[in-house]
């Protein structure tokens, strides 16, 4: 796929000292980047924006999901991690949020890239049950995908744009994007 707006590109993925784990490093600068490009179809304006009451409003998901990132890796992964209080940007904004979760994210890259086998693989501490550590980085995955999504309804909600993330969007396609939206697409070998 090719996207309108890379925050991190594959250039700037470092190489996994164990080859086997390669997939998590691009998976992980993949994801940061699809949220990156979703929360950049907002406008300030729309950071108070939040559908039902007990919804979590735009800036809310933004700074929860830079919080959040921080205590999943700081706390239980153990990377070098920003104090809290330093986390947010100072003046909130959509480009300032943006350009701190792929900054946060970014400096975590080289601290995975050396992560060997045992490490992975390790039982570690995770709220109050243990996890093998490969666990807790995927499970940060779908929490963040989890969240990105929230926030694409809201757009279409808000009769915005949905950018791409795994394929076309009713916004968004390409010559030879082939959606599975019928028996034959999903039949196609």
């Amino acid at each position: 796929m090719n996207y309108a707006w890379i925050a991190i590109p594959e250039s700037a993925i470092p190489h996994a000292a164990n080859p086997v784990f390669q997939h998590l490093l691009d998976t992980y600068v993949s994801e940061t980047n699809k949220v990156a490009s979703t929360w950049k179809e907002f406008q300030d304006s729309d950071l108070d924006y939040k559908p039902p009451e007990k919804s979590t409003n735009v800036g809310g998901i933004f700074k929860h999901q830079l919080l959040s990132e921080r205590r999943f890796f700081g706390e239980f992964l153990h990377t070098p991690e920003p104090a809290p209080e330093a986390v947010l940007p100072s003046s909130f904004t959509v480009d300032s949020a943006v350009n701190r979760f792929v900054e946060l994210a970014t400096a975590r890259l080289e601290f995975f890239a050396q992560r060997q086998e045992p490490w992975w693989m390790e039982v570690v501490p995770f709220f109050d049950v243990e996890r093998q550590r490969i666990w807790i980085f995927w499970r940060r995955v779908l929490h963040t995908a989890h969240h990105r999504t929230q926030l694409t309804v809201f757009l279409r909600m808000m009769g915005r744009n949905v950018p791409s993330t795994y394929g076309p969007t009713a916004d968004v396609t390409w010559t030879g994007a082939d959606p599975t939206n019928t028996v034959e697409a999903a039949g196609r070998r």
